[in-house]
């Protein structure tokens, strides 16, 4: 069975490859510390399983797996944070690896890949299940002045970064909420939005038109930072483009 690894985390990264070496049958066949980089060899080089870190910069893991080739491979999601549990799942994920990850626990992992490549071979794929999962979320509740206020994946337009606050723009109005990028991001699908700059976050459905550096959105221009600009076009490009 092949694999590969994909973490920013150079010890994490060290961690998974002497597990896979200790694992008979396991073969590794590229290990990477950048999102791009990982997508671009996994784009022309098919595995078995890839054990996939979900906070990465420029390109969050739930991204990247739905970016790669279809049928793609089976994906073991690894993080340090719980709260991703049901988004992997949500995604046909194979398994999910809290770390610290003993040893133990990542040949269960592995077993469980192995049993299912053995016994199943029309699973449905990450992109597949994502297409439309039957429980997944459709907002999402902010702390708005002394109110929690639930807020529709649907309706956002676009969210703005203002200090340690958000400006969130929809539909109906904008909803100012002392909260961080990274939680937002831990919580809106990822399928549907997309980090385009330090301070920007975008619907990928409410994008009017792309042009020189900057997305139009609800008539508002908005930049492209340079960290953001490759991720970003990875997925205009797996968002339905002709």
């Amino acid at each position: 069975m092949t694999c590969a690894i994909l973490d920013d985390e150079p010890l994490a990264l060290d961690l998974l490859a002497d597990y896979c070496a200790q694992v008979p049958g396991l073969e590794l066949k590229g290990q990477f510390d950048d999102a791009l980089a990982g997508l671009a060899f996994l784009q022309d080089n098919p595995v078995d399983v890839v054990f996939l870190d979900i906070h990465m910069p420029r390109l969050t893991g739930l991204q990247l797996a739905q970016l790669l080739p279809q049928p793609g491979p089976r994906i073991v999601f690894t993080t340090a944070y719980d709260q991703y549990a049901v988004r992997s799942y949500e995604l046909n994920a194979a398994d999910y690896l809290l770390k610290p990850i003993a040893f133990e626990r990542f040949v269960q992992a592995v077993q469980k890949v192995r049993q299912q490549l053995s016994a199943a071979p029309a699973a449905p794929s990450v992109a597949q299940a994502a297409e439309a999962p039957p429980t997944a979320p459709d907002a999402m509740f902010v702390k708005n002045e002394h109110r929690l206020q639930r807020v529709a994946f649907d309706d956002i337009l676009y969210i703005e970064g203002m200090k340690e606050y958000l400006m969130i723009y929809t539909t109906t109005g904008k909803v100012l909420t002392l909260q961080s990028f990274r939680r937002v991001e831990e919580v809106l699908p990822p399928e549907r939005f997309a980090r385009i700059h330090k301070s920007y976050l975008v619907a990928l459905s409410r994008i009017e038109h792309v042009e020189r550096g900057k997305v139009q959105v609800a008539g508002r221009l908005l930049p492209i930072g340079d960290t953001y600009r490759d991720s970003f076009n990875a997925l205009i490009k797996a968002y339905n483009q002709l």
